[in-house]
């Protein structure tokens, strides 16, 4: 399989020990390591945190907003790494219901166009100032169900590179997926992350209890 991934960064609990796992999608020009900076804010240490690393900073070229064809083949080869992500969780023992996918910005996007495209019960979604990818008016032809994921939209009501009103409609099909969708919309907090948004993902995770066994 031929990704973006040029490295994988962990962080937190070994997977072998760890309550849940955390994928986090870093945003344009951005990096794993920073993205990953963020796991300390979630005060969860029994939680193990992974973060791929796109090469040269950008998951995809345009727009989310652009015609698909646009960022191609670049948007399915992230795609790819991201489920190639959540693949190795698995084959390490961490079930999909106790993997949580959170992005910020680009990777936020990223993060709900893979979770829409591959519905099934996550434990977890979180897109920060994010909404899912296509242009104005796309049709769609998402399957599966998200089984009551709890997902988490947080975006500025003037985020100068997410429309609010795609955040409302990537509410709605998340929500017809089965999502248990949470959003949040913040007057004038601009393209950031939030302590509010913060306490969203802590709840996220202290939803997901400790496994009985996994052996």
């Amino acid at each position: 399989m031929t990704t973006l991934t040029t490295d994988l960064i962990r962080a937190g609990a070994p997977i072998g020990a760890a309550r849940a796992a955390m994928n986090m999608v870093h945003g344009r020009g951005a990096s794993a390591e920073g993205i990953l900076g963020l796991a300390d804010a979630f005060d969860a240490r029994d939680v193990a945190y992974v973060a791929p690393q796109a090469e040269g900073g950008s998951w995809y070229p345009y727009s989310f907003m652009s015609p698909i064809s646009q960022n191609e083949p670049y948007l399915s080869r992230a795609l790819e790494t991201l489920g190639g992500v959540v693949e190795d969780l698995q084959r390490e023992g961490m079930p999909s219901e106790r993997i949580v996918l959170l992005g910020f910005s680009q990777g936020a996007c990223l993060a709900l166009e893979f979770a829409a495209r591959n519905a099934r019960r996550f434990g977890g979604v979180v897109a920060l100032s994010g909404g899912l990818i296509g242009p104005e008016g796309m049709k769609r032809n998402d399957a599966g169900t998200l089984e009551g994921t709890p997902v988490f939209l947080g975006c500025s009501d003037v985020d100068s590179h997410i429309p609010l009103a795609r955040v409302h409609e990537s509410t709605a099909l998340l929500t017809k997926l089965g999502g248990d969708v949470t959003e949040k919309i913040y007057r004038g907090m601009g393209h950031t992350i939030v302590q509010d948004e913060v306490d969203h993902v802590k709840k996220i995770l202290q939803g997901i209890g400790a496994p009985e066994s996994r052996y």
